[in-house]
């Protein structure tokens, strides 16, 4: 089976990389940054699209692609709007035309953060933001498509590799002797490589072709960005208070969930998994860099 990872040098194509080699299927690199073992491809350019997938008879396709930029959508609209649901609708258009499976990443920013339980995937979104808008318009128009896919929702997630939550705060925390975080919002973290170690592992056994629609994974247990910039702290060994605000003290553009837990039970039954805490996934984190340093 040949598989192209579009988005191949954002955090989660990057985690994709370390695990492909594992695979007894072919899998193919592509975004529009240069890097080793990477191509080049604009996912919005539809034949750019179309002649890669004929080129390397792709199989399946994995659109980690995203504008992620949520402070940055609100100025930007249109770019946003371009990558997020104009660019997916169309890869779902041509896999459609080509027999090729999509994978796609949205984001719980397509919640209002309103309810007090987690989400589920039969929840009626109401994003507050630029930003989720457009996710939610690429997850609409994926599924009008009628092609074969699976669109998997996910939440702050973060990785050895970009810029996320845990490095700025291990950063902060490395240069300050105080910081504040906000203590009114609320959701799953997830470690980009349980995701992308999923994925791997449901192209690997066959368990996808299965399965369409829309599931919701994120690591497992909800916490407060307080919370979380707390453990990295004492995980990372840092000496540095964290002290909670709301987040009123930090005034964005975008407004964002209060709280976007998402609720993983039809992911867990239908795919047979277990997903780990997400205390348990930063903790390995950090092991995985510190043997990386002494390698």
């Amino acid at each position: 089976m040949n598989i192209l990872v579009a988005g191949a040098c954002g955090q989660l194509g990057r985690e994709m990389r370390e695990v492909a080699p594992l695979s007894g299927n072919r899998y193919f690199f592509a975004d529009r940054k240069d890097e080793e073992g990477v191509e080049r491809l604009d996912i919005c350019d539809a034949g750019a699209v179309k002649e890669m997938l004929a080129r390397h008879g792709i199989n399946v396709l994995l659109n980690f692609v995203a504008y992620t930029d949520v402070e940055g959508a609100e100025s930007d609209e249109a770019a946003a709007f371009k990558v997020n649901a104009e660019a997916p609708g169309m890869l779902a258009e041509i896999c459609r035309e080509t027999g090729v499976f999509l994978i796609h990443i949205s984001t719980d920013f397509v919640f209002d953060g309103r309810s007090s339980l987690p989400y589920l995937e039969t929840d009626e979104p109401s994003p507050l933001s630029v930003y989720g808008r457009t996710k939610l318009e690429g997850d609409r128009r994926i599924l009008a498509s009628g092609c074969d896919c699976l669109i998997f929702r996910t939440s702050w997630l973060y990785s050895r590799f970009g810029n996320n939550f845990i490095k700025k705060i291990r950063t902060l925390c490395g240069s300050h002797d105080s910081i504040k975080v906000v203590i009114d919002e609320i959701g799953n973290p997830t470690n980009a490589a349980d995701l992308a170690g999923f994925i791997f592992d449901i192209l690997e056994d066959g368990s996808f072709r299965g399965h369409r629609g829309l599931y919701n994974y994120s690591n497992e247990g909800v916490c407060s960005r307080y919370d979380l910039a707390c453990a990295v702290r004492d995980i990372y060994g840092l000496d540095c208070a964290v002290r909670p605000c709301r987040g009123s003290e930090f005034p964005t553009k975008a407004v964002r969930p209060a709280c976007s837990a998402l609720d993983k039970s039809a992911v867990k039954r239908d795919f047979s998994i277990d997903i780990p805490n997400w205390r348990d996934s930063l903790e390995m984190l950090a092991v995985d860099e510190m043997l990386a340093v002494e390698n």
